[in-house]
């Protein structure tokens, strides 16, 4: 029977990308409930659901000013990723994967910073301007607008596709869920209009792809050489320069690692107990986008050398 901290290591993604605090607290306390729940028959999909409620839940606390709720925002943002944790480890431990769960796991971190942004400007826009005796007003709204859909969205976007790109290049196609547009709109495509929802999910799914895919040109010019040259000259002659992909892109994880949910959580649990949320939305809009925009030009770099490379075989 496997250890604890060999079903923790079989639960990883991969120590690449892996974020400190995951590894030391929010991956050891989801595996425990993993194994707790699993043993008591309880589906990710339930514990997914879970997530999403508790999320909601934050978002309803933080929409108050004292500190009592916003205390149990914190803590209800909390249980929520672990839950999300739990999910992802359960299925991976598992197998336990469907297509509901992919659904579900894509929206639950969506449905919480919705509620949270929505939470956040209700709040706020009766509040004054620091400094000023201008109230928010509309204002607050458009903040959130620039720091949710312009900046948290594609953010995270493209961090988990350079963490599944890297996943790819690491442990081949099976430890990786590096999809692609062209694959999706056919699975789409393919799919009878009876099943609607599986419809409606691979037609958002295709169109998530290219968006990330149209954000990453020369990634997408040297995948597809990649693949060309693979299927010439094989995987042996190609080992170099997979792993000097590799090596140019492991430091750029802990890049994507800052724009997935960890770090602005701690910002916004700091900003939402100090009364000062709109801090939370100028840190998306300024700090994530400068961390965002520097890691985006580096892997094209990196790809850009990595095309130069192929070409030289």
């Amino acid at each position: 029977m496997a250890t604890f901290k060999e079903l923790l290591q079989a639960s990883f993604k991969s120590n690449d990308t892996e974020e400190w605090l995951d590894v030391h607290f929010n991956r050891p306390i989801g595996l425990v409930f993993a194994l707790l729940w699993n043993k008591l028959g309880i589906h990710p999909n339930v514990i997914t659901v879970l997530s999403i409620f508790l999320g909601i839940g934050a978002g309803w606390m933080f929409y108050y000013t004292d500190l009592t709720h916003n205390i149990i925002g914190v803590l209800l943002l909390v249980l929520a990723d672990f839950c999300d944790s739990t999910d992802g480890q359960m299925a991976r431990l598992t197998g336990k994967k469907t297509l509901v769960g992919r659904v579900l796991d894509g929206a639950s971190g969506d449905v919480w910073f919705i509620a949270i942004y929505v939470a956040l400007c209700l709040r706020m826009q009766g509040q004054l301007i620091p400094g000023t005796d201008i109230r928010w007003g509309i204002g607050i709204w458009c903040l959130a607008a620039l720091a949710g859909i312009l900046s948290h969205s594609p953010q995270s976007m493209i961090a988990d596709y350079y963490r599944q790109i890297h996943l790819f290049f690491l442990k081949g196609k099976d430890g990786s869920e590096l999809d692609n547009y062209t694959q999706q709109q056919a699975i789409y495509e393919s799919t009878p209009k009876s099943k609607l929802f599986a419809k409606l999910f691979y037609k958002s799914y295709a169109g998530y792809c290219r968006k990330q895919e149209t954000r990453t040109p020369k990634f997408q010019q040297f995948f597809a050489m990649w693949k060309e040259t693979v299927d010439r000259v094989g995987k042996e002659t190609m080992e170099p320069i997979r792993q000097q992909f590799l090596d140019g892109s492991r430091p750029l994880m802990a890049y994507a690692n800052i724009l997935t949910f960890n770090t602005r959580a701690i910002v916004l649990y700091i900003t939402c107990l100090l009364n000062c949320p709109w801090v939370y939305m100028v840190f998306e809009i300024t700090v994530l986008n400068i961390l965002y925009i520097y890691m985006h030009k580096r892997h094209e770099t990196l790809c850009k050398q990595q095309i130069t490379a192929i070409t030289k075989l």
